[in-house]
């Protein structure tokens, strides 16, 4: 029972740092122009800290012309929640309900709390409470951000508009540990720079993220990196 109780210990932990982040995102989307149940929305369907920021940052930047943009962007950060669902399918077990409703709360937090358990019980548990607390939290969190922001009118005022970009920045910022992460990085962010002014808002993100695929997928820069000892357990990072 102590082992089960170091567990809600440490999702609850996870749950209370991570939720205070929507208060940001709620905020953001507001100052991009959307309306505070559109960003309640977002956070009650999407549900993915880092999809949500990138789709808020390139409908900021475009406006309503940016929309597919905006979608393609979160939906290409989004697919990494199914590498993740194949590693917690034996994980939450159970029948055919039980995997639809754990697909909506297979998150960073959720996978990484889960599989730092030693035993089956204990990451079911991991992964139930950190996934459904996060929920919870960051749609509550989501809320309160929006009213705010909502309060605050116009975004520009208290320099709100660059806030989206820094936001995600600094989720992406705690990866850059390695030589290959820093040049799909980097690589990313030249090619988007460069083709800002002449595409619309969104599409430059688009083109950064194939180049970036084609960085990571050849490990051009990854050979010299360090070799994760074995059994330890990698980082995840919403």
């Amino acid at each position: 029972m102590s082992a089960e109780r170091e567990v809600w210990r440490e999702a609850l932990g996870v749950v209370l740092a991570t939720s205070a982040y929507g208060i940001s995102f709620g905020a953001l989307a507001v100052a991009a122009g959307l309306d505070v149940w559109q960003a309640c929305v977002l956070s009650l369907l999407m549900f993915t800290g880092g999809s949500q920021f990138a789709f808020v940052g390139v409908f900021a930047a475009g406006g309503l012309a940016a929309l597919p943009s905006a979608i393609a962007s979160a939906a290409l950060l989004g697919v990494r929640n199914v590498a993740y669902g194949m590693r917690m399918s034996p994980v939450v077990g159970g029948g055919a309900w039980r995997r639809v409703a754990a697909a909506h709360f297979t998150i960073d937090e959720s996978t990484a709390v889960a599989i730092s358990q030693n035993e089956p019980r204990l990451r079911q548990v991991g992964f139930w409470v950190t996934g459904i607390g996060i929920f919870l939290g960051w749609n509550a969190t989501t809320l309160i951000g929006a009213l705010v922001g909502d309060v605050l009118g116009d975004p520009k005022t208290w320099g709100l508009d660059a806030a989206a970009a820094a936001a995600f920045l600094a989720l992406l910022w705690p990866r850059l540990k390695q030589r290959q992460a820093i040049a799909v990085g980097v690589a990313a962010a030249v090619v988007a720079a460069a083709f800002t002014p002449f595409l619309m808002p969104g599409l430059p993100v688009l083109v950064a993220a194939v180049v970036a695929i084609l960085v990571g997928w050849f490990n051009w820069f990854g050979r010299a990196d360090a070799v994760v000892p074995a059994g330890s357990a990698p980082e995840i990072s919403r």
